[in-house]
């Protein structure tokens, strides 16, 4: 892959990168933060969110997240 390549698909892939970081840091404030999940507990939900790139926080927003107090 050479750089002209890179270049080429820069205007889609930015985008994408940096709804995955934003996704991801929001995500994990979120299970630092709160201490209730419905599944798993807060080592498992940090691991899923971090290397399971932009599924791992919308699984977590879908499934993980506990009741709010």
């Amino acid at each position: 892959m050479n750089l002209e390549m890179i270049l080429e698909y820069l205007p889609v892939l930015l985008p994408i990168i940096i709804i995955e970081w934003i996704l991801a840091i929001t995500a994990l404030v979120h299970v630092v933060r709160h201490p209730h999940y419905r599944f798993g507990n807060k080592v498992v939900w940090i691991l899923i969110v971090l290397f399971i790139q932009i599924i791992g926080p919308v699984v977590y927003f879908a499934f993980g997240r506990g009741e709010e107090e």
